[in-house]
């Protein structure tokens, strides 16, 4: 008989971590989800906790005292899971076999790594790649190393998904030895997310993942679309970081590289008329690429223009500058499918929604939709509106050329599943 597996399915990202809790008998059934604990709010204190035992809530919005830190808050969660008592199967730390980490920039990895000290090193070299999560995933790796010293550590890249995506697609018009040299491609990211909804929308199309062509948007906080063609992917819309691509609540996406070395400051005294018998002359107080970067991913995206990450408020609202937000979104959604479409060659399963924003904003999905009415797509009005309730639910018309799709993506039942499988981690 297989030994029985704890699986802690860890998230952290840049204000919160998550921790999802997963109990393996079998290897060849899905593992059973015995518990989730979050804590939001590290950068906007007081911290708060929520936590949930199975499918009942057991509190939600509890202050997190003493909690100002990722390692402090992955702390505080496996004391509260430790100490309830109701929470049979973990009896103390020691119970808990396996900490699945999700890692968003694992380089040209294509699966799954047990994390030892060279995984370690090779992770915090990437990390300037992917600032926002890759920092936060290693502190928590560090602190798990530490707490739970029988738990086996195993990193789960965001970018392994992608690594299908051909050479003309991932490949940059850059000096090659430069590129080589540096590593400077196409990564792409949310593979997880995506994996999940390859493999859960051909389920529900009664369709063999190897079988299914979607086109899939990840829209949350982090925004991204993929073209996945015979369960593979072969373009996404991030790049060499998650920077590149659709905007988010405070990522620029795609600019024009001048545009990180635009002046930072330029005195409103200083003509820009320069004289004819001068050559040009640049103004100084360029924004340094450190600078640009901090402020290309943490204080540009719709937030930078609207002073909201609420993307559900900024689709309720009747401002100018929430509704030029709201259409930038639209417009730049729209580029990456129609350019996936062609590239699938129209031979399209679906077009599926998935992500916070994606799975909530019903009047964003309409505004994408009616967009691509002339590739195939059409909504259901009532069916779009209806509350989201299962895995994958159709929102599109029943006559329309193809499939409009909700998906409820679960990146920490991914990481779960592939952990009790066992077959796709490398040591």
């Amino acid at each position: 008989m297989a030994k029985q597996k704890i699986i802690l399915a860890i998230n952290a990202g840049s204000s919160s971590v998550k921790v999802s809790v997963y109990k393996s008998e079998d290897a060849s059934k899905p593992p059973t989800q015995l518990a989730e604990a979050q804590i939001s709010g590290l950068t906007a204190p007081p911290a708060t906790l929520d936590y949930k035992r199975a499918s009942k809530t057991i509190c939600k919005d509890q202050e997190a005292k003493g909690v100002d830190s990722q390692e402090s808050a992955f702390e505080a969660i496996l004391d509260h899971l430790t100490d309830d008592h109701e929470l049979q199967d973990i009896s103390d730390r020691d119970s808990i076999t396996h900490a699945c980490h999700r890692v968003v920039h694992g380089g040209d990895a294509p699966t799954a790594h047990v994390i030892d000290s060279a995984t370690y090193h090779r992770l915090e070299e990437l990390m300037d790649l992917a600032p926002l999560h890759n920092a936060g995933a290693l502190s928590i790796v560090k602190e798990c190393q530490k707490a739970l010293p029988k738990a086996t550590n195993i990193a789960y890249y965001d970018s392994s998904f992608h690594q299908t995506i051909p050479a003309a697609a991932r490949t940059y018009l850059i000096d090659p030895k430069i590129a080589q040299r540096n590593g400077l491609r196409k990564y792409g990211f949310h593979g997880i997310s995506y994996a999940f909804i390859t493999r859960t929308v051909a389920e529900y199309l009664n369709k063999k993942p190897e079988d299914t062509t979607i086109i899939a948007l990840h829209l949350g906080s982090g925004a991204s679309a993929c073209a996945i063609e015979n369960g593979e992917s072969v373009d996404t819309s991030m790049g060499l970081t998650p920077l590149e691509g659709l905007p988010g609540a405070t990522r620029s996406g795609s600019v024009d590289p001048r545009a990180e070395c635009s002046p930072s400051t330029v005195s409103s005294s200083t003509s820009h008329t320069t004289p004819a018998n001068q050559a040009p002359v640049a103004p100084k107080n360029y924004t340094s690429a450190p600078h640009a970067e901090e402020i290309l991913n943490k204080k540009s995206g719709w937030k930078a223009l609207t002073g909201t990450t609420d993307f559900g408020q900024i689709s309720g609202s009747s401002t100018p500058e929430c509704q030029l937000a709201f259409a930038i979104v639209v417009d730049r959604i729209l580029g990456f499918v129609g350019s996936y479409y062609v590239k699938l060659d129209g031979q399209v399963d679906a077009l599926v929604f998935a992500g916070g924003i994606g799975e909530k904003g019903a009047s964003l999905r309409t505004a994408i939709v009616d967009k691509c009415r002339c590739l195939g797509f059409e909504l259901d009005e009532a069916r779009n509106g209806a509350p989201i309730e299962r895995m994958v639910q159709d929102i599109g018309k029943e006559d329309a050329r193809h499939r409009t799709l909700v998906c409820q993506t679960d990146e920490q039942f991914e990481m779960a599943r592939s952990c009790a499988r066992g077959t796709e981690v490398a040591s």
